[in-house]
């Protein structure tokens, strides 16, 4: 049996530290458009997808975020996966809900909410497109959150925020709004962050509900070994890393790299390839 990921607690509910990232799997690269059509390419059914969720969950990473809606056939794997293996892997939506203050709205957006609650997500994250659109910064609030996060409620899900903008965790740890964790954009690199790489830790060290770090990898803009060390080093331990992998191996690796990074060690990973491999300046041979 391989080692099994630490887990935290979120709303009551146990969750693997490491969680499943999704856009290497449902093509949003964050590089270029061919790069987003190779991967829709590759993971274009159902059983594309579950050597690579199968990977994660022998690892006790059991817990995955996407925008469901976008991939029924993710959805289908994730099923079938938890069949065959005889355990529940724990969803994270994200949906975009239509946050416009009228009655239409109202019940798209409940429409939207109910919907994930079908297909069996446990948390549903306002995804940050929509969040983003409700914050006044004049008043430091983030207006009618709670018309959402009582959706959310009522159809049996655990609210959350997804906070590309870092007010919204300043604001909601503020006015006390009913969630229980955010979604933050968190690299070495400060790819996609709005404000200092310092400033955005501070404010995860300071919320007062566990986050879950996305982008650590910077889309592929530096390392795993940087990428996840620096994440790992920089959170709480109640905080999450969110990492999406292309395919099985990249599972293996980026996992080895991750415990390496919790047990403060080096981790057990392959010389770089080069033509010539007998340099000095790779090391011995191991």
């Amino acid at each position: 049996m391989n080692q099994q990921f630490p887990r935290t607690t979120v709303g009551g509910i146990s969750l693997s530290r490491m969680i499943i990232g999704t856009n290497w799997l449902l093509g949003w690269s964050h590089t270029s458009s061919s790069a987003d059509h190779m991967i829709k390419q590759r993971y274009d059914s159902a059983e594309k997808f579950k050597p690579v969720l199968e990977t994660y969950l022998s690892y006790g990473v059991d817990t995955i975020m996407a925008p469901f809606v976008h991939s029924p056939e993710l959805v289908r794997a994730i099923k079938e996966t938890e069949q065959k293996a005889g355990r529940e892997i724990i969803m994270i939506d994200t949906p975009t809900l239509n946050v416009a203050d009228s009655p239409e709205a109202r019940r798209e957006a409940e429409a939207m909410v109910k919907e994930s609650a079908r297909r069996g997500a446990k948390f549903c994250l306002i995804h940050h497109a929509a969040a983003e659109k409700l914050v006044n910064k004049g008043l430091g609030e983030i207006v009618r959150l709670d018309d959402y996060t009582k959706m959310i409620r009522d159809a049996g899900m655990i609210p959350g925020l997804s906070a590309h903008m870092p007010e919204l965790v300043v604001y909601s740890d503020q006015n006390g709004y009913d969630v229980e964790t955010y979604i933050q954009i968190f690299n070495c690199a400060g790819f996609l962050m709005q404000v200092e790489i310092e400033t955005v830790a501070g404010n995860i060290h300071r919320a007062k509900k566990p986050v879950m770090v996305i982008k650590s990898m910077a889309a592929g803009r530096v390392t795993p070994y940087v990428g996840l060390t620096f994440a790992w080093n920089a959170i709480r331990p109640q905080d999450m890393v969110t990492l999406g992998a292309f395919s099985a191996q990249e599972v293996e690796e980026d996992i080895e790299i991750s415990f390496a990074a919790l047990e403060h060690r080096f981790p057990g990973m392959k010389r770089r390839a080069s033509p010539t491999q007998d340099q000095a300046a790779f090391g011995v041979q191991g």
